[in-house]
This record gives structure tokens, sequence and C-alpha cells, in this order.
């Protein structure tokens, strides 16, 4: 009898200890593309001093984080620009929704002989994306830089010749696979390489192109996103909150050498 009730007591002993030690605790799944998890691993840290422990689960693709969020096997994801979210929750029918901007991944202009895009001869040669997604980012990215007029509300999609309504150095667009233009800069005058090609090649996005995106580029600015039943979840506001203060962006700045550029955004700048 008084070792049930000695066992009895050290149960509840340990069941009280337990829910003190670890009860004020929360987990947060974060999925994300690829395997660099420096900035999030930083940002975990910052959570875990207010008792929310990130757990970072990486994916080799850009389908699975979007689905697995979908499908409540993550809180949220961070991996994706908008305009790739936007495309991809209406053609999955998937009720997502952001809640957060972090940083753009600049598309950059890149030459082995010229210093600026006004520098490009009439006639010249511009090497770019040949997928419909990058593609219709380099045209815009050109028509930035004074080199094309577009279509007015160009939409990113559509045949190069349906987009470009002005061309006045009559410049000739090789459509190219994007991990072959930074081979080809030596046979063209420029070329568009997307941020992860172009730091794979070993440039720096921001000081190694001619021109690049800045975070005037909404479209392409990456975001969190959780299921939109959880926007307005303090936890997982409270881990965008960390993410956007200001030792975070000194970090993303100094870790990835300005390839990244933080762009805390309003949702309502980048269309929610």
């Amino acid at each position: 009898m008084k070792k049930t009730i000695l066992l009895t007591f050290i149960l509840a002993l340990s069941a009280i200890l337990g829910a003190c030690g670890g009860g004020g605790e929360e987990t947060v799944k974060v999925g994300i593309s690829g395997t660099d998890t420096s900035t999030w691993d930083f940002v975990a840290e910052k959570a875990a001093e207010e008792g929310i422990n990130i757990e970072i689960i990486s994916f080799n693709d850009y389908v699975q984080p979007n689905t697995a969020l979908a499908d409540g096997e993550l809180d949220i994801n961070s991996f994706q620009t908008v305009a790739y979210f936007d495309e991809f929750i209406e053609a999955r029918d998937l009720d997502l929704a952001p809640i957060a901007t972090t940083y753009l991944a600049p598309m950059g202009l890149y030459s082995d002989s010229l210093a600026n895009p006004e520098d490009i001869p009439d006639n010249g040669k511009i090497a770019l994306p040949n997928d419909v997604s990058n593609q219709g980012r380099a045209l815009m990215l050109l028509e930035d830089a004074g080199l094309l007029t577009l279509v007015e509300n160009y939409d990113g999609l559509g045949s190069i010749s349906e987009a470009v309504v002005e061309n006045p150095k009559n410049l000739e667009l090789v459509e190219t696979a994007p991990a072959q233009i930074p081979r080809a800069l030596g046979d063209v005058d420029a070329g568009i390489i997307n941020n992860g090609i172009a730091r794979d090649a070993g440039f720096n996005p921001v000081e190694d192109s001619i021109y690049h995106e800045d975070e005037t580029a909404t479209d392409y600015v990456n975001i969190i996103a959780s299921r939109s039943e959880d926007t307005d979840n303090e936890t997982l506001q409270r881990v965008a909150e960390l993410f956007q203060e200001e030792d975070t962006k000194q970090f993303i700045e100094e870790e990835h050498e300005g390839s990244l550029i933080p762009a805390f955004l309003p949702l309502e700048e980048i269309g929610w």
C-alpha cells in the first residue's frame, strides 16, 4: 500500500515538474527549400529565449513546402516569392496566405565587358532565361533598366514578341537555359541570371551585376506563409516579428554579403 502511494506521488510530482519545465514552450515547424538554414538558425536562437522552439524542415523542391503546409505538416514555410506563391495556391486551390515578407533574392544583369546597361550597343545580344517564370521577370528587369518597354500591366507571362512593344536599340534577346547563361557571357553583350545560379557561378548578385532588382520588385520579394486560418496566430506572428527585427536584417546583410536584400514590407505592398 505504501509503495503504491509513493509511486503515485512520484508520478504526480514528475508530471508537475514536467509541466513547469516545458509547459511554456511551443514548437513551430518551418519548411524551407534547400540546405541553407543560416538565417532561420539565427531567428531560432532568438525565439528559443522566448520559449518558442523552431524546428527547421528542409525540402529539395518548391512544391512540397506548400503542400506540406496545407496538409498541416508545417506551421509556416519560408522559401518562395509572392509571385510564385500566388500562382501556386491558385493552381492548387490551397488556402494559404502570407504573414510577412523576408528578403529579395535579386535577379541581375551581368556582362564580361560592360559596366552599365546603357553601354549595351545597338543590335547587342542579351541572353535571358528560356523558362516562363524567369523570362518574364528578366523582361521586367530590362524594362526597369531602360532598355525595353513592355505592354501595359505586363503580368510576366506570354512570349517575348507579345510582351515587348518598344526595343529602341534593336536588342537581340537570346533565349538560353538558365544554368548556361554564366558560361554564355563571353558570347553576348550581357546576360540575365537568377540569384541562385549567379551565386553558384561565383557571382555576388549585387556587387558583380551591372544592374539588379531592388526591394521595389515587390512581385519577387520572398515571404513567410501560413494556413489562412493561422494568419493571426500570436506565436506565428511573433516568429515573423523576430525575422523582421533589425539584428536579423544585419545578419542577412553580413552573412550573404549583399546577395540577399532584406525587404520587410507591409503585406499591402505585395498585394495582400
